[in-house]
């Protein structure tokens, strides 16, 4: 998990996005989170102020927020944030993204990791020759995802060791192994009689979901 980039504009790489607003909770303006970021303790402390991204006829459209405070309920992050009251004034912000100025030298205390904005724009090579670019990084429950563009479209990559086996930033590149199929059709599916059951792999039943696989912080 990390913080990713604003999407477009010249400030591509200096704006993070951190977490979003999912819910009010109780009376007093708190609003629950869920946060993008690995470092909440360096993210969300009091004073922090974040720009709001919202539907352009949001009444929040343009603004930013200040919390006040952070807390964790039941595991949880709950934050409070000044000027936000009560629970009305709470219900105008759910869904809304939260983002960060970055001054772009942070650098991740993790080998491994890294931030969302070093990835975006890396050539994605394959056997050596370029299949695509890095266009963004999603982040599930389970294992970040790259999304990359082919000439074909986009294709998402899970962002694990047996499949991404080299990022080397200085380079600009990363190296992908994925399996066959991932961004191709698998050649022997035209062999396979229309009435019959195709077998398929599944990436998440390999070794590719194991815990030393690299992530984007």
């Amino acid at each position: 998990m990390t913080d990713a980039p604003v999407p477009g504009g010249d400030d591509e790489r200096t704006r993070l996005r951190v977490g979003r607003l999912t819910k009010a909770h109780g009376l007093k303006g708190a609003l629950k989170l869920e946060l993008y970021t690995d470092a909440p303790e360096k993210r969300f402390v009091p004073g922090a102020v974040f720009a709001l991204q919202v539907p352009r006829d949001s009444a929040w459209h343009g603004k930013t927020v200040e919390l006040a405070e952070l807390r964790w309920y039941n595991s949880h992050p709950v934050g409070f944030f000044k000027g936000i009251d009560d629970r009305t004034a709470a219900e105008t912000l759910v869904k809304a993204i939260l983002w960060i100025e970055h001054d772009g030298v942070e650098v991740s205390d993790e080998p491994d990791a890294w931030f969302d904005h070093q990835l975006v724009g890396l050539r994605v090579l394959r056997d050596g020759a370029q299949v695509g670019t890095i266009a963004r990084v999603d982040h599930l429950p389970a294992q970040d995802l790259l999304a990359i563009d082919t000439d074909s479209g986009e294709v998402l990559v899970p962002f694990v060791s047996a499949i991404v086996p080299s990022v080397d930033l200085a380079a600009g590149t990363v190296t992908v192994t994925p399996p066959v199929g991932l961004f191709e059709p698998n050649p022997d599916d035209d062999a396979v009689p229309s009435g019959d059951a195709a077998a398929t792999s599944s990436i998440g039943d390999d070794d590719a979901s194991d815990d030393s696989a690299p992530s984007a912080e």
